[in-house]
């Protein structure tokens, strides 16, 4: 049963606080109307609609709180959403509030003055709110974070049970995830269910070695710390323990329908897949199984009472090409994305939301076909996320570099060590200098 979102709240008082540091003087958008009267249209890029219902839901709760606010949701493509929305604000033509999907472009769109300052709205923000850090430069913030996602292990409890292996206990290491893939595959032998399923995307290998390595700096150029970590992936591969990156790529295959459809007994994917699976058994996607998820694997047992993942806070910002008005409600809206009723909305449909107190965390163990043992819950509230793009101006062209190695180690074209000093060199030739 959906929850009422017309309590008030502080965060309502906070909006109000807002408005009026932002809507006051004799500035008006067209029509006359200013940010704290009248009736104001904000636009939101958001994308995959049909699949991703974050964006109505947080729309639809703060219209519910502020009924002279709508807010209309523009449509983007999910695969190619940071080139189509550089080329709009470029032409003039982007809405109004626009996410970021990850850090990789955030400097790209702060350094080209893309973004309004949202400083007052951060400024009034309780502690509680993960990831403002992350969009803060030279002491002004440019984005607020409604989302702070994990990486975790994902797994298929009957599947586990067919093969007689047990089940992550939160403790495991690459080294344990690697021998419970092996004895999966075989103990399931079954033709096209693997033990394990590694998606195509370079996050998969290159976010943990950054996240779990020590004094691993992206920035740097210097990645050797990666190796290991593509030797691990590339001998699962091999074994036929995964899917190979090969028929991954050239047949489009999703991580959805792999562990959905139980193609795979386990998988590593971000929190936000909590979401798309419970949606998906519901319409009937994906197939009615008892599953879990718990912490990432990781690189060795002295980080397992506080396991170390990774993954970029979700912000949103505004267009700096916004009438005043709408800047004013755009700001409101922002303070609302960073407050708990924001965070239970988001929570009730098994989205991590940017703020994961007590009250939050219940929300989302409660929805109906959400696992509840005690491995899921630790891994929900207990874990060290780093970002998994630094902020910086080089950022978006070493992980252009690396995304280019990723592919041709995964597709066999050379080995981890050699594909990792060639993206070396590059960065050295291309970026660094």
């Amino acid at each position: 049963m959906k929850r009422s979102y017309l309590t008030a709240t502080a965060t309502a008082a906070a909006a109000a606080l807002v408005l009026t540091a932002c809507g006051g003087g004799d500035d008006q958008g067209e029509g006359g109307q200013d940010g704290a009267s009248g009736e104001v249209t904000v636009s939101l890029a958001g994308w995959s609609l049909d699949t991703t219902p974050e964006f109505q839901v947080l729309a639809d709760a703060f219209h519910e709180q502020n009924p002279d606010v709508t807010i209309d949701l523009v449509e983007y493509s999910a695969d190619d959403y940071d080139t189509q929305m550089i080329a709009d604000l470029s032409a003039g033509s982007a809405p109004d509030l626009y996410v970021m999907k990850n850090l990789k472009n955030f400097f790209t769109y702060e350094d080209g003055g893309q973004l309004v300052d949202v400083s007052d709205v951060a400024g009034q923000l309780g502690d509680e709110v993960s990831g403002v850090d992350a969009y803060t430069v030279d002491g002004a913030t440019f984005a607020i974070p409604y989302r702070q996602d994990a990486w975790y292990l994902y797994y298929n409890k009957d599947l586990f049970d067919q093969a007689g292996v047990d089940y992550p206990d939160g403790s495991w290491t690459w080294d344990d995830y690697a021998d419970a893939a092996e004895e999966l595959t075989t103990g399931l032998d079954e033709s096209n269910v693997y033990g394990t399923y590694q998606h195509e995307w370079q996050s998969t290998v290159q976010g943990f070695a950054n996240a779990q390595s020590p004094g691993a700096d992206l920035l740097s150029g210097q990645w050797d710390y990666m190796v290991p970590f593509y030797e691990r992936a590339v001998d699962l591969q091999d074994e036929g323990t995964q899917l190979d990156y090969g028929s991954i790529t050239t047949n489009s295959v999703s991580y959805q329908s792999q562990f959905g459809t139980q193609k795979t007994a386990m998988m590593v994917m971000g929190s936000w897949y909590v979401a798309t699976l419970l949606a998906q058994v519901d319409s009937g996607e994906a197939d009615e199984f008892a599953w879990g998820f718990a912490p990432a694997p990781q690189l060795d047992s002295s980080t397992v009472e506080e396991p170390i993942t990774f993954a970029d806070p979700t912000g949103i910002g505004i267009n700096p090409a916004a009438d005043d008005d709408v800047v004013a409600a755009a700001k409101e809206f922002l303070a609302f994305i960073g407050s708990e009723d924001a965070a239970s909305a988001l929570a009730e449909i098994g989205i991590t939301p940017a703020v994961t107190n007590d009250t939050v965390a219940e929300t989302y163990f409660g929805i109906d076909g959400m696992p509840t043992d005690d491995v899921s819950r630790f891994a929900f509230s207990t874990h060290d996320v780093r970002p998994e793009n630094p902020v910086d101006a080089n950022t978006a062209a070493l992980q252009n570099i690396l995304e280019d190695a990723h592919s041709a180690i995964m597709s066999g074209s050379v080995s981890p060590a050699d594909g990792i000093d060639e993206a070396e060199q590059r960065a050295a030739a291309e970026v660094l200098g």
